[in-house]
């Protein structure tokens, strides 16, 4: 088995109504010129408008790769804790037994089709949700499944996890926003102090 490399980014910033706003589509204009010098070869995303808009953006960086949907990358919940952290209570608020069990097979089918090495050598883009990424990063780590609820990604920042045969997950990358000018950095979080 080779290497997977996988470059997974959150959306751009969107509109209440899922569209890419102005700033969206400027944020992943500058992720899709930091992908450009990779070898990459494929660009996933989500389903949802957003996210399609985002990865459409970075293939105009990235001539002769392919840009596709992968159903697994659309955003959901993929774990409901049994014992719920105080400050979520209200997260969950509405979730019953049957929605948890769907995000749970949403997230294990994401694991099952890019957490894991590859056939060949690949280097592969996925625009996806704060949620999906947080999940693969809790993965990676080989955290809790909990531990999913205390990570959060800004629009566009970069998480890069390799994954070879034989040994645990590498998460080279986290939340890496240096693409991003000052002004365009720090979106999808609440308000807040940001380093």
């Amino acid at each position: 088995m080779a290497t997977r490399h996988l470059y997974v980014i959150r959306h751009g910033a969107a509109d209440p109504f899922g569209e890419l706003t102005d700033v969206g589509q400027r944020q992943s204009e500058l992720v899709g010129e930091r992908l450009a010098h990779l070898p990459v070869d494929a660009v996933w995303h989500s389903p949802l408008p957003r996210a399609v808009r985002s990865a459409r953006i970075v293939g105009e960086h990235l001539p002769g790769v392919a840009v596709r949907e992968a159903a697994e990358l659309i955003d959901h919940v993929p774990h409901v804790p049994d014992e719920m952290p105080p400050a979520w209570a209200g997260f969950f608020d509405g979730y019953d037994a049957a929605e948890a069990a769907a995000g749970a097979a949403l997230a294990d089918a994401l694991i099952d089709r890019f957490a894991r090495p590859a056939e060949t050598e690949t280097h592969e883009v996925l625009v996806t949700h704060a949620y999906p990424v947080a999940w693969l990063v809790r993965h990676a780590l080989d955290a809790p499944p909990a531990r999913w609820l205390g990570l959060n990604c800004g629009n566009t920042a970069l998480t890069a996890i390799e994954y070879r045969d034989g040994v645990a997950p590498t998460v080279l990358l986290y939340n890496d926003m240096g693409h991003l000018p000052p002004d365009l950095r720090w979106t999808g979080f609440g308000p807040g102090t940001r380093p």
